[in-house]
């Protein structure tokens, strides 16, 4: 059975509350956050009303919350298909996680040593390393892109890598432009000089399969709120170095992996919340992923069959996109944009039309219900390296878009 966006779109109450003029909105803004499903919502209720305790406790609530625990970091490691739920860590943001780790990694670094960033990344993954590069007297090295297509350049990576490398930072898919990068190649390449790779894959989550092992990184970060799932932010590493590493924490915090990386008292119920996403996820992989699995096949293929389910549909809604905004006269659209090319790409696109701002663009959509974003989104590199200052007008699609407001959205751009 193929993935049906009108199918879904029901368990997602927000997609049905109206307007302030009674229309329905149009969420194009997924990138920055999607809506959730109302299971998500209950569970963050039924965890106040059935589980509201602390963790070690000896009492019935207490229990039942460290049970919960043990289920959420299992489904997670499920869900980028980790060797084992104790490389979970989980945390109130990436942002957060990635600082941490960044500070933990330049505590064994040497004046002179050195990390690499890209103009790609988000700044998530660039300052919390320039910064501790700063702090270090450490070398930062850039890697480039391609302006044409909005591509990693290779070669620049390759050229930035030498014996003194000790961390290479990439993301997995730009927050920008969608350019999915070959991450696989990456890790290879920083093993070969001896770094560490860390993988921003809040952007690939909610649109592409994520196997940690066949990525072979040594970290990897994502956010649930990013995959229809509560405000946190989600960081797998290897067990080894999860226990080896040096951890800022307090000296009763327990201090193996990944509990000594979680510093204070976790958001409980949204980590409840975040276990019914992953269960939502499971399900549609049931309903969609591929009829000829057996029914005992597990939550960990499951998963997988529904992002692919998923993966295919928004494929087919961002040639959409791109061919109609093409057609648009003014309209430049950045990064990848050959039909024959879409699978190396996730549904994020990023565009410009003569004769108004990004934000004048994006005001008047909010005014018609279609929510999108601009400026740079804190992509704040490859916007100077596209020499866009103003930034760019960014659309997300997620699971729950459809055709008609793929239309509806080209039609608005069309007319201004």
């Amino acid at each position: 059975m193929s993935f049906s966006a009108e199918a879904i779109r029901p368990l997602f109450p927000s997609l049905s509350v109206p307007a302030d003029d009674g229309s329905l909105p149009i969420f194009l803004d997924n990138p920055a956050g999607t809506q959730v499903p109302r299971s998500v919502m209950e569970a963050v209720t039924q965890y106040y009303m059935t589980m509201n305790a602390n963790s070690g406790g000896p009492f019935a609530t207490s229990r039942r919350n460290d049970e919960m625990v043990a289920r959420t970091r299992q489904r997670m490691a499920d869900f980028l298909n980790a060797p084992s739920a104790s490389e979970i860590v989980i945390g109130p943001n990436m942002t957060t996680l990635n600082f941490n780790l960044s500070r933990s990694l330049a505590s064994l670094l040497s004046p002179g040593d050195e990390v690499v960033v890209t103009r790609m990344d988000h700044d998530a993954n660039v300052s919390p390393w320039t910064l501790v590069a700063r702090d270090r007297d450490l070398d930062v090295k850039w890697v480039d892109i391609d302006p044409a297509d909005c591509t990693l350049d290779m070669g620049s990576l390759e050229a930035a890598l030498s014996e003194r490398t000790r961390v290479v930072a990439t993301v997995h898919a730009s927050n920008a432009v969608g350019t999915i990068n070959p991450v696989a190649q990456i890790a290879g390449m920083a093993k070969a000089v001896g770094a560490w790779h860390v993988v921003d894959a809040v952007q690939s989550a909610p649109h592409a399969p994520i196997d940690v092992q066949a990525i072979g990184c040594d970290f990897l970060l994502c956010s649930s709120y990013k995959f229809y799932g509560p405000h946190l932010g989600v960081m797998w590493g290897r067990e080894d170095l999860l226990n080896s590493l040096p951890a800022y924490k307090v000296r009763p915090a327990k201090d193996i992996a990944p509990n000594r990386w979680e510093n204070g008292t976790p958001s409980y119920e949204t980590w409840n919340g975040l276990l019914a996403c992953l269960d939502y996820w499971e399900r549609i992989g049931r309903q969609y992923g591929n009829a000829n699995l057996p029914g005992h096949a597990g939550a960990r293929l499951h998963m997988k069959r529904a992002v692919m389910a998923v993966q295919d549909y928004e494929r087919e809604l961002v040639a959409e996109l791109i061919d109609g905004l093409r057609a648009i006269r003014g309209v430049s659209v950045a990064g990848i944009v050959a039909p024959d090319r879409m699978a190396t790409r996730v549904p994020t696109v990023a565009m410009v039309k003569d004769g108004k701002t990004p934000a004048e663009i994006a005001s008047i959509l909010a005014d018609e219900q279609v929510y999108v974003w601009s400026g740079d989104y804190y992509a704040t590199e490859i916007m100077r390296r596209l020499n866009r200052p103003e930034g760019m007008v960014r659309i997300g699609i997620g699971q729950y878009n459809t055709s008609a407001e793929i239309q509806r959205f080209l039609n608005l751009i069309e007319a201004i």
